[in-house]
């Protein structure tokens, strides 16, 4: 499988990028849930569906307490978990209490992995690797253009947003 996209034209005339083309992700509309996960895990291990579903769900749980004690939270081939927020300003430091917190997100950062794509020799005749950071979980993605643009055009189920897509800003 791969992840599709189609071809999309900025038009915003405010925007620098006005009239230029950009490739666009497409989402197939059902959500992989963590029946989906169990069964593919499942296939992959020695552990029972309904093993890794109580798993899956504790450490839910596991990452809300943690973070709860202000923590980060790491796990290994997936990345980094802590929160987030932003805050209004207030012209005196005594002002800035918990009170001007005004939203609170969790933040992911995807764990890297160092990829070596070459090596050359510099002036000391010293060996030096041309490397690449890759997100671990996305490095094997391929991409393929498709024409269906209404995989994404259904609402995302009550209570969640669609997921923001990668454009411009204008």
């Amino acid at each position: 499988m791969s992840q599709k996209y189609i071809k999309t034209q900025n038009n915003n005339q405010y925007n620098s990028s006005f009239g230029k083309y950009y490739a666009k992700a497409v989402y197939d509309n059902h959500f992989i849930e963590t029946d989906e996960i169990a069964d593919y895990i499942q296939t992959q291990a020695t552990l029972k569906k309904s093993d890794i579903k109580a798993a899956i769900d504790e450490l839910g749980e596991a990452i809300k307490h943690f973070l709860e004690l202000g923590q980060k939270v790491r796990l290994k081939g997936i990345g980094i978990f802590k929160v987030g927020f932003s805050s209004i300003g207030v012209k005196k430091v005594e002002e800035c209490t918990a009170a001007t917190i005004t939203s609170r997100r969790i933040l992911f950062q995807p764990e890297i992995e160092r990829i070596v794509v070459g090596q050359t020799t510099n002036k000391e005749g010293k060996v030096v690797q041309k490397y690449i950071n890759a997100k671990r979980l996305i490095k094997d993605v391929v991409f393929e253009e498709t024409h269906e643009n209404a995989m994404n055009s259904a609402s995302a189920p009550q209570g969640q947003e669609p997921d923001a897509e990668e454009s411009p800003k204008g």
